[in-house]
């Protein structure tokens, strides 16, 4: 039966120390002009990571799909064969890229493109 009364003593501890410690934060919050934000507003958006709004936002997702389509033609440009069932990098093709066009680095035509005819 004494359990019982360490038990209520114990909560009522528990109950008057969560209520000095909300009071403390009541206290702090109008003291330092503090606004606590809610949890859902901290929560990260999956279209917009960094928090921006309207036109900032746009903007970025422009410049990323800019960006992503020049990284696509670059991409496409690099010559690769299959080995072993697995895509590498063609260097014999960039060789002779290098090559057909190391003739236009100093400034003059140069010759056509192989293989075209």
């Amino acid at each position: 039966m004494s359990w019982i009364y360490i038990l209520g003593f114990a909560l009522s501890v528990f109950f008057m120390l969560v209520y000095f410690l909300s009071r403390f934060v009541q206290h702090m919050k109008t003291e330092q002009n503090l606004q606590i934000e809610s949890f859902k507003d901290s929560l990260i958006d999956k279209d917009n990571p960094v928090g921006l709004v309207g036109e900032e936002l746009e903007k970025l997702k422009q410049q990323q799909a800019e960006a992503q389509q020049h990284l696509r033609e670059v991409i496409s440009k690099i010559p690769v064969i299959q080995k072993d069932g697995k895509f590498q990098v063609d260097y014999e093709a960039v060789k002779k890229q290098k090559e057909g066009s190391a003739p236009v680095t100093n400034g003059s035509a140069g010759p056509a493109h192989k293989g075209n005819g």
